[in-house]
């Protein structure tokens, strides 16, 4: 070994003092995947967790951005072209219901709505009503949890199995569906075409018993549907306190205007969505539909006027101050 000599300022010859050669950065490199090579399971989760951090970063961010417009906890609320078309119908519940393929529903004003599934109806609207607020308060597109219990509470229904099935049907109708809306708010013949619940797990795939917590997903372009104030929002005591079916139409159509025009008794039945033919017994339901407007304080007065007795007016309650 060679002997290390301090430099005093005289020549020396003794041997100089070799220093470590440091490797190069591919060497590095190489005794690196030396060692990985040894643990390929590490290697494979590292790499499979990389993989799901990058293809879910950008979904999670758009997410973040999808939220519905706020409004207080004493309203539910739906766009303006929902509540004003026979989307949710007010035919009489029990009635057997059609199956809709790219049906145009009939819409009172602007807008378009086209729509494939099983016939819906004022119930499934309660439900999706219900369904919105509660997934309000986070990103549309996340999982939305709750217990079947809380939710058929907060509807009003009775607490037993039966309500507990009448709800599962009203979710998994929205499920398997197809609804599209064009309006020249959302831009020139531009549609936004959703399921109306891409997602709903009831039931243990395996034990095939119900979950404690449902979970529904909403679809994110309903976000738009919702732009701009373009939605109304109505009282959920009085939705709650009115009969499903005309009722609850007519409280939602004369709550997305402020001051309602005058409307014909032809008008609510296409709107509606009823079946009845004679104008007669059309126009006693609407009596007794406005009564329970009126019930309920959401109208004054009403009024079925004209030459052919056909022309229905409504004065609203003054609109108490809004916040949210």
């Amino acid at each position: 070994m060679a002997k290390t000599i301090v430099a005093t300022g005289a020549a020396t010859t003794e041997t100089p003092k070799r220093t470590r050669r440091k490797a190069p950065a591919a060497e590095s490199m190489q005794s690196a995947c030396d060692i990985l090579s040894k643990f390929p399971r590490i290697v494979q989760k590292s790499a499979e967790a990389s993989q799901t951090k990058a293809s879910t970063a950008e979904p999670e961010a758009a997410a973040q951005q999808l939220m519905l417009p706020f409004w207080a906890e004493q309203f539910r609320a739906l766009p303006n072209e929902v509540f004003r078309s026979a989307l949710f119908n007010a035919r009489n519940r029990r009635q057997k219901r059609e199956y809709l393929k790219e049906k145009e529903i009939y819409v009172i004003g602007d807008g378009r709505i086209t729509y494939t599934g099983e016939e819906l109806r004022q119930d499934d609207e309660t439900v999706w009503l219900q369904l919105i607020q509660i997934a309000k308060s986070q990103p549309v597109g996340a999982l939305v949890r709750f217990t079947a219990h809380s939710f058929v509470k907060a509807l009003g229904w009775p607490i037993k199995g039966d309500s507990y099935a009448r709800l599962r049907g009203c979710l998994t109708r929205m499920q398997a569906t197809s609804l599209q809306v064009v309006s020249k708010r959302l831009g020139t013949n531009r549609a936004k075409a959703m399921s109306m619940i891409p997602v709903f797990e009831w039931q243990d795939k395996e034990t095939e018993l119900p979950l404690t917590h449902y979970e529904v997903q909403l679809a994110e372009p309903l976000v738009e549907l919702y732009g701009k104030g373009y939605f109304t929002r109505v009282e959920w005591a009085q939705r709650l306190d009115l009969p499903d079916g005309l009722p609850t139409w007519l409280h939602g159509y004369f709550a997305s205007h402020e001051t309602p025009y005058p409307i014909k008794l032809e008008t609510i039945r296409a709107g509606a969505g009823l079946t009845t033919r004679k104008t007669t017994h059309l126009r006693e339901l609407v009596k007794a539909a406005l009564d329970e407007l009126k019930r309920v304080k959401f109208i004054k007065d009403w009024a079925i006027s004209g030459p052919d007795e056909d022309l229905v007016t409504v004065e609203r309650v003054s609109l108490p101050a809004i916040d949210g």
